[in-house]
């Protein structure tokens, strides 16, 4: 038996330069960090005493015979493209739910193929997560997908992630003191809308109007080096959070799917119970909400959005791990 654990992330500037068309002509980089709560996937060889070859098990279970006949389209793809023969067993689980803005898509690739690659005995770079997972959601699977999410959850950590007009990903470790870390942790607060989105179908209509908010991109770009500033030196940390509010404000321009009325309406509550800045996570439409608060206004706009989940988190920096291995005998 193998089980993997791998992270969920929190993009803060940068988001929509990660996109192949963007990024491939005027280069691309985002601001982001995975968090302690994961995606778990576990995998076993299957004995062959059943009716079918493969049991896949996440919010419903399937019995297969054949890969082709598996309707969970990531599990099918990364199983089509793996040349495992013998049968499997597939379990996931997360701390999280998905289609949030979370990453939870690309937290769920990397996880499947790190606990495949150890199935089959074999180790993998960060790299290799990254570039698979990559190759799979965009060229297999045909999503409308960036590429940070991959790269964020492979590689785990507070990181600044370059993306190249030739294609290629670098990923730097944002240097700042222990202390500065925890004290922006401390002045972020995690709530669940209670929406659920189709991330791809958002990222259609903002690949769409790339050329059209080329403008907003760029500043969106300036924004990481920016924030890199205030992180590494001793400016004062509120600044983070009106950074955070500029920025949703530029996401909120590439396209009318990012929010809606009442997705405006949790925000303006929480600005208004002294929040000073935050945004929608990934493609928006929904999900996790990230917010700046001072710790002493925290309690405010927890019970201004009381009828929301909170959810508490520390940062992480370990990525996708094998957490357990055991092989078959």
């Amino acid at each position: 038996m193998i089980i993997s654990r791998t992270p969920f992330r929190i993009s803060f500037f940068g988001g929509g330069t990660d996109y192949p068309d963007w990024y491939k002509r005027h280069g691309g980089a985002v601001l982001s960090t995975s968090f302690d709560k994961y995606c778990y996937i576990t995998c076993r060889e299957l004995p062959p005493f059943f009716d079918h070859k493969y049991r896949i098990a996440y919010s419903k279970i399937e019995n297969a015979c054949e890969i082709a006949d598996i309707e969970h389209r990531a599990v099918r793809a990364v199983l089509e493209t793996s040349g495992l023969e013998q049968g499997l067993e597939i379990h996931c689980d997360a701390d999280l739910p998905a289609r949030s803005g979370l990453g939870s898509s690309s937290s769920f690739v990397v996880g499947i193929l790190n606990s495949l690659q150890a199935f089959e005995g074999k180790r993998v770079s960060k790299e290799w997560l990254t570039q698979e997972a990559i190759w799979i959601e965009q060229e297999v699977l045909k999503e409308t997908v960036g590429s940070q999410d991959q790269t964020a959850a492979a590689h785990g950590g507070f990181n600044v992630i370059f993306f190249a007009t030739d294609g290629g990903i670098n990923v730097t470790p944002v240097i700042m003191p222990g202390e500065r870390k925890v004290l922006l942790n401390n002045h972020l607060m995690l709530f669940f809308t209670g929406f659920s989105r189709i991330a791809s179908s958002i990222a259609k209509s903002k690949v769409a109007n790339l050329k059209r908010k080329s403008d907003e991109l760029h500043r969106m770009r300036t924004m990481v080096d920016d924030a890199m500033d205030i992180l590494t030196s001793e400016q004062d940390i509120r600044y983070f959070g009106e950074m955070l509010h500029s920025a949703w404000e530029h996401k909120r321009s590439l396209s009318d799917q990012v929010s809606n009325s009442q997705i405006d309406d949790l925000y303006l509550k929480a600005r208004q119970a002294g929040a000073i800045g935050g945004k929608l996570l990934g493609a928006g439409g929904g999900g996790f909400m990230v917010l700046f608060v001072e710790p002493e206004k925290q309690a405010s706009v927890k019970k201004a959005l009381s009828r929301l989940i909170q959810v508490p988190f520390k940062f992480e920096s370990t990525g996708s791990q094998v957490i357990y291995y055991q092989p078959s005998s």
